[in-house]
């Protein structure tokens, strides 16, 4: 009787443990209680809906060959699946490409979409475990906003994650991640993603000034400096040594053509009389001949 009685009240023990909620994620606590309100204030949002806050994120991992074999295809479902804490979506392809040997309807990536607290949990173990295993690591692009407030980022090896045992891997895969927020513009979740604690790079980062941008238009103007230089100095070597091709014609002057009209004119006028008169007196000596 007493046994029986202790197995029930440690089963009831265990099924009200079951029935708690799991503790929220701690990165979304520190965005509820810290970040969100620094985001509106220094935006200077009207209302708290308009604060960015994470979406989703997407995991999409590319098969390659391993669509051609059912052990690999296998193999890249169930890592997916242990990185995500949820079981991944097969993908298939659309249409068929014979260059690619891809048929329609053939798997050609698996894909898994996190929400809400898996959402935080995966960001959370993404940017404190595994993005600091990457070998020679010196910062995340932070290029990569597409516009619209959204951050991709690619991962060469899944062996970052400490979920994956790296003597149980078949081969090294890469897969792609894409963090979708509620921001309207790339800097708003530029800011989101660095108060979380991305470790992004210093250079090109949203609504900053880019030096290595700056630099590289100052060493093009520079260099079209000297060219304009350059050959100006050409030009006036050429003049030196060849001046007179490099002369311009002299015009003349205003007066002195005035004054060749004018004498052109009288001597115009005086030699029609005299050719007249000449003609009139050869015409007056016929009429006596006559």
């Amino acid at each position: 009787m007493e046994a029986t009685a202790e197995k029930q009240t440690n089963d009831a023990a265990a099924t009200d443990q079951q029935k708690q909620a799991a503790p929220p994620p701690r990165l979304r606590e520190a965005y509820e209680n810290e970040l969100k309100a620094a985001l509106a204030e220094r935006f200077g949002y009207s209302s708290p809906m308009a604060v960015p806050t994470l979406r989703k994120i997407s995991l999409n991992m590319g098969l390659g060959e391993a669509k051609q074999n059912t052990a690999m295809l296998e193999a890249a479902t169930e890592q997916l699946a242990t990185i995500a804490g949820q079981a991944p979506s097969m993908r298939r392809a659309k249409k068929s490409i014979a260059n690619f040997k891809v048929r329609e309807g053939m798997p050609v990536g698996v894909a898994v979409t996190l929400r809400r607290a898996r959402m935080w949990e995966f960001l959370d173990r993404l940017i404190a475990i595994a993005i600091p295993r990457i070998r020679d690591f010196r910062g995340l692009n932070p290029r990569s906003f597409d516009g619209r407030g959204n951050y991709s980022m690619g991962v060469r090896e899944q062996i970052i994650f400490p979920e994956i045992d790296y003597d149980s891997i078949d081969e090294v895969r890469g897969l792609d991640i894409t963090i979708t927020t509620t921001a309207a513009t790339d800097v708003e979740a530029f800011a989101l993603l660095d108060g979380l604690g991305m470790p992004f790079a210093a250079d090109g980062r949203p609504g900053e000034v880019d030096r290595a941008a700056e630099e590289e238009e100052e060493r093009r103007k520079q260099e079209a400096r000297l060219r304009q230089e350059a050959e100006e100095a050409a030009l006036e070597q050429l003049k030196e040594e060849n001046p007179e091709a490099y002369a311009k014609p002299e015009k003349p002057e205003e007066g002195e053509e005035g004054e060749e009209g004018e004498g052109g004119g009288e001597k115009a006028e005086g030699d029609a009389p005299e050719g007249k008169s000449e003609d009139t007196a050869d015409g007056g000596d016929e009429k006596e001949g006559e």
